[in-house]
């Protein structure tokens, strides 16, 4: 495949799996997360990833995955989302709002991070 067939297809993977969450035929995570992080324009170039209602983000299609920016929990008990570093290392800090939230994610992507690339980590 070329790079620009990967390019196409990581993008075309990438749309896929935003619609899937974006739709509510699931019980992955709150709707109301997914539709803030895909607000954020860097956000909805990442491979979205869910987990126990933690949403966070891949530079990559694949598995591996490549984690950037950050994690986002659930609201907890102190009523503030949680935003964490890549693979849920450190506190990146506590949010009142998804928008806030999803805006630290983005703050704490590296400069280079571009759009998903087609594949695992390795090729990332």
């Amino acid at each position: 495949m070329t790079d620009d067939a990967d390019a196409r297809s990581a993008a075309d993977i990438v749309a896929e799996e935003w619609r899937f969450l974006l739709g509510e035929s699931h019980d992955l995570v709150d709707a109301k997360t997914v539709r803030a992080a895909y607000a954020q324009p860097r956000l909805r170039q990442l491979f979205p990833l869910v987990s126990h209602g933690v949403m966070y983000f891949s530079g990559c299609t694949g598995m591996p995955a490549a984690h950037v920016g950050g994690q986002v929990y659930p609201r907890g008990a102190d009523g503030r989302f949680w935003v964490r570093g890549p693979k849920g290392v450190g506190t990146v800090g506590r949010t009142e709002t998804l928008e806030e939230a999803f805006a630290l994610v983005v703050a704490n992507l590296p400069e280079e991070c571009g759009p998903a690339a087609f594949g695992g980590a390795g090729r990332v």
